[in-house]
């Protein structure tokens, strides 16, 4: 251990240097050059005359020597080498630097007539230099490399991390990481009793504030935040903190994802719910137990984001079986295998399957007999439903709501919960008004069908869910930019993926029929501030990667609501769910079914004024006005 101590502390005192490193290099290669000089002396003259035959002026030729290699070394770039990678580029670097000092310092003192300056020894020094330069940058790299294999086991070059953190989870970090090709400089920690204290042989420098003054003098190239016990604002300061350095950001699971199976030592990428700074989600996992275990749940969308995370929440309460309708193939594959090795015990039921079809889910329904339908099967993308696609919205996601709907209460099943969306507040689109007239018909089904609890739970923009705007930031970030936002105001409430997919189960335990079910969101967080802390988590400043305004885009609102203008809320036993008071529609979902079923396929336009008529609150945006606001954005 104290050899490795001392590695450790040989590769400390070098990257305290490394701020310094163009001046110190400088100076080594001063000194270099002067001891060159005396080298060739002492090669052309021998040892009885390499100090008395010079001139009495030589002193003032070494200086002016010197000075002269220097200029011509800052003038191309020498001391920018970093000479832990020296190699064959940096040795043809100093080759070309020493030809041109060593003609120019020949030709100064020649026309000097400083002819006592032995002409071997200008035309010998700039090759002795040359090889005295190249043997002190290769004799660093031998020895950064030996260091490096020393404290990490390999020679190559590593990255080099700070952990934010010194507790239980940076022990098991660093026992696992080190193995990984990474370097750890050191700890940080607020606790005063961890301080000047080791982990695994790794120092803790000092508190959380030091991270900029250490990032810079130990030459970080990342910083890991292993800290997951933290939660909420704390959580969001620390990766604010780290974020500061201009360093990529990397985390350990949270406390959550380690309940979930995930190891400490498995680093990733910092995620937008790492940024969200909300507590975690409590549930009544009794009642949610005693609503699930021993039942057969059926889940509609089975391989979407939302679907899919429903199943593995579903899955921890030990259901009878799990039927999964999807109509993706390669979704329901997806998640079939990634459910069957989680959950081994759990009898699994793949089914393609399109709600569109009515008596093929009639045929499911009958068939399982489950006692709980989960409904996510949605097309959920503004833009994309907004054009030329407004039919396919209405039959997949209003249409499909009836279908499953019905044949789930034809079926006796005991609860079916729609997942909504915020966007059916106050729609301006297609996607919202056509998810608001399915909330219309599960409240019509309610009062029919009173065997059946009908609920929808609404809530807003999940992160990561396909179609969402992470992806593709994070594929732009990647690119290197430019990242486009379509307003600088639009704002949005965001949810997590296991979030949103808890409480949607928890509101299916407490659910009562006909109601709609709103989860709290939090604050709105701003589109641009999001894509602004992305593009910091990943190493990135502002002037690296632009952020460009692209407009709004038909049928996008700049702010999402939550509830109507007229609704009022009842509170439940839980903080995050509320139950939303609905004003009573203005027309019938039942006359928009009938409309669906007997209508070939219409027109845009025809769909829109269907969907009026029922959802008296659908107002449409203009296109006018949508280009209006794309042309008030000028891209920056």
């Amino acid at each position: 251990m104290n050899g490795m101590q001392s590695w450790q502390r040989l590769d400390a005192f070098l990257t305290r240097l490394r701020p310094q490193r163009q001046p110190l290099s400088l100076a080594i290669d001063a000194l270099v050059v002067a001891a060159c000089w005396q080298f060739t002396y002492l090669f052309r003259l021998g040892f009885e005359r390499w100090i008395s035959a010079r001139p009495a002026y030589d002193g003032w030729v070494l200086l002016g020597i010197v000075a002269l290699y220097l200029a011509v070394f800052a003038l191309l770039g020498v001391p920018r080498g970093m000479w832990r990678f020296s190699g064959f580029g940096e040795v043809k670097r100093l080759t070309i630097a020493c030809t041109l000092a060593g003609a120019l310092a020949a030709a100064v003192v020649m026309l000097a007539g400083l002819r006592e300056v032995p002409r071997a020894v200008l035309a010998l020094h700039p090759v002795i230099t040359l090889m005295g330069l190249a043997s002190v940058r290769i004799g660093y790299r031998m020895l950064y490399e030996h260091m490096r294999a020393q404290i990490s086991g390999s020679a190559s070059e590593t990255r080099r991390a700070i952990v934010l953190g010194a507790g239980d989870a940076a022990r098991l970090l660093l026992a696992g990481i080190q193995h990984q090709g990474w370097v750890v400089a050191g700890l940080l920690d607020d606790d005063p009793a961890k301080q000047r204290g080791r982990i695994g042989g790794v120092p803790v420098l000092g508190t959380l504030d030091r991270l900029a003054e250490l990032a810079l003098l130990q030459g970080i190239t990342h910083v890991i935040v292993a800290m997951p016990s933290v939660r909420g604002a704390a959580r969001r300061r620390v990766f604010d903190l780290a974020a500061s350095v201009g360093r990529p950001v990397l985390t350990v699971p949270s406390a959550q994802e380690l309940l979930d199976g995930a190891t400490v030592s498995r680093v990733r990428d910092i995620e937008p719910d790492d940024l969200l700074g909300r507590e975690p989600v409590l549930l009544d996992e009794a009642g949610i137990a005693d609503c699930l275990r021993g039942r057969t749940v059926l889940i509609t969308g089975a391989g979407g984001s939302i679907g899919s995370e429903l199943c593995r929440q579903v899955a921890r309460y030990r259901p009878e079986r799990l039927v999964l309708l999807e109509q993706s193939e390669f979704n329901l594959y997806t998640v079939e295998q990634e459910l069957g090795e989680r959950f081994p015990g759990l009898e699994l039921v793949r089914l393609i399957g399109d709600v569109k079809n009515l008596e093929h889910l009639r045929q499911v329904m009958q068939r399982w007999r489950p006692q709980v339908v989960f409904h996510a099967a949605a097309y959920k993308h503004v833009p994309l439903m907004e054009e030329h696609n407004a039919w396919a919205a209405l039959q997949n996601n209003t249409l499909g709501t009836w279908h499953a709907a019905l044949a789930s209460a034809e079926a006796g099943v005991g609860r079916f919960v729609l997942i909504s969306t915020d966007k059916a507040v106050n729609p301006t689109n297609v996607m919202g008004a056509t998810k608001r007239a399915a909330e219309m018909v599960i409240s019509q089904l309610a009062k029919e069908h009173t065997g059946t609890r009908f609920m929808a739970v609404r809530f807003g923009n999940v992160l990561g869910s396909s179609g969402s705007v992470i992806p593709k930031f994070k594929e732009q970030i990647a690119r290197g930019g430019p990242v486009t936002v379509t307003h600088p105001e639009i704002t949005r409430y965001f949810m997590t993926i296991p979030e949103a997919a808890r409480l949607v189960v928890q509101a299916a335990a407490i659910g009562e029929t006909g109601q709609v079910l709103v989860l709290d969101m939090g604050e709105p967080v701003k589109i641009v501030d999001l894509a602004r802390d992305l593009i910091r988590m990943a190493g990135h400043g502002p002037q690296d990667i632009e952020i460009v305004f692209s407009g709004l885009r038909p049928g996008e609102k700049l702010y999402e609501e939550l509830l109507a203008d007229a609704d009022t809320t009842l509170p439940t036993a839980f903080a995050q769910l509320r139950i939303a008071r609905l004003d009573v529609p203005s027309g019938s979902p039942a006359d928009l079914v009938d409309w669906l079923h007997a209508t070939p396929v219409p027109d845009d336009a025809g769909v829109r004024a269907h969907l009026m008529a029922v959802v008296g609150e659908y107002r449409e945006t203009s296109v006018e006005g949508t280009i209006a606001m794309r042309e008030s954005v000028t891209p920056r």
